[in-house]
């Protein structure tokens, strides 16, 4: 397990405000999250001028709760970015040997 070289803190702003668009996943390096995040967007808004506007507003929802999801997992350091190294909080140290990630010195 390696430390992303992402900053942590430019990947929970993203997340936390344009979550929904998944625009933290492209800067991540995850394309592919981030793609299916913005046609999930695209989707659920066309739905919702159409007249699908139900189904439109439940497909938003999944959205907007996969994004705060996304948010505590970079929040709680549990999220890997596209080359599967996680993004690290402020004083989180990786322990490769065990493959854990713990907070503060090593017991």
């Amino acid at each position: 397990m390696q430390v992303s070289p992402k900053k942590y803190s430019v990947a929970v702003c993203l997340s936390a405000i344009f979550g929904i668009l998944g625009i933290n996943h492209f800067y991540l390096g995850r394309w592919l999250h981030g793609l299916f995040d913005v046609c999930l967007t695209v989707t659920g808004f066309f739905l919702v001028i159409t007249k699908y506007s139900i189904v439109g507003w439940i497909v938003l929802g999944l959205d907007w709760i996969h994004s705060i999801i996304i948010t505590i997992l970079l929040l709680i350091g549990a999220y890997k970015d596209g080359n599967g190294h996680i993004v690290c909080y402020p004083g989180q140290e990786i322990d490769k040997e065990n493959n854990r990630s713990y907070y503060g010195k090593k017991q």
